[in-house]
């Protein structure tokens, strides 16, 4: 592990790809957001940026940026579901990363409340109702009210400096 330290910089539009390299030092979890589109088709997007707000009420965030094919969708229903992909999931990560192909169609999933579908084998799933959206430059972040919610348990899916990574050991 190196300890040399690397200059400061000021964010500027020059620097955008060395901010987000710096921000990848965080290591995050995976998660699949889905909901439903205007015409009632599943819609689904892989998020690393879920995070817990407040345990009561019960709310969590997560953010989606301005440009994705799903903007309209999640900022505009009133329900999504977040779920917390296991360690075994990279598949449905990247599945739901990409663009195009019928996402929903290669994997096993049902329809949860509120018609948002629901992916099977998770580590953990929580069914919201979107509380507000909150514009954040390029993003804007969705804050939802957990209405249900249930831990599978397994290790989960991690994301650090732009690779899937396992747990170390105990």
């Amino acid at each position: 592990m190196s300890t040399e330290r690397s200059p400061i910089i000021t964010p500027s539009p020059q620097q955008s790809r060395l901010l987000r390299d710096t921000l990848g030092q965080f290591a995050t979890g995976v998660t699949v957001i889905t909901t439903r589109d205007s015409k009632g088709q599943p819609a689904g997007m892989t998020a690393n940026s879920f995070n817990s707000v407040s345990l009561d009420p019960a709310l969590v965030l997560w953010s989606i940026d301005k440009q994705s094919l799903g903007y309209e969708a999640f900022t505009t229903r009133e329900h999504f579901a977040v779920h917390v992909l296991r360690a075994d999931q990279q598949h449905v990560s990247n599945l739901f990363a990409g663009r195009g192909a019928d996402k929903f169609g290669q994997i096993q999933w049902k329809e949860g409340p509120d018609g948002i579908p629901r992916l099977e084998e998770c580590a953990a799933y929580f069914h919201c109702r979107r509380a507000q959206c909150i514009e954040g430059g390029d993003h804007t972040i969705l804050l939802g009210e957990v209405l249900e919610f249930c831990a599978y348990g397994g290790e989960p899916l991690v994301f650090h400096r732009g690779r899937y990574r396992a747990l170390a050991g105990e």
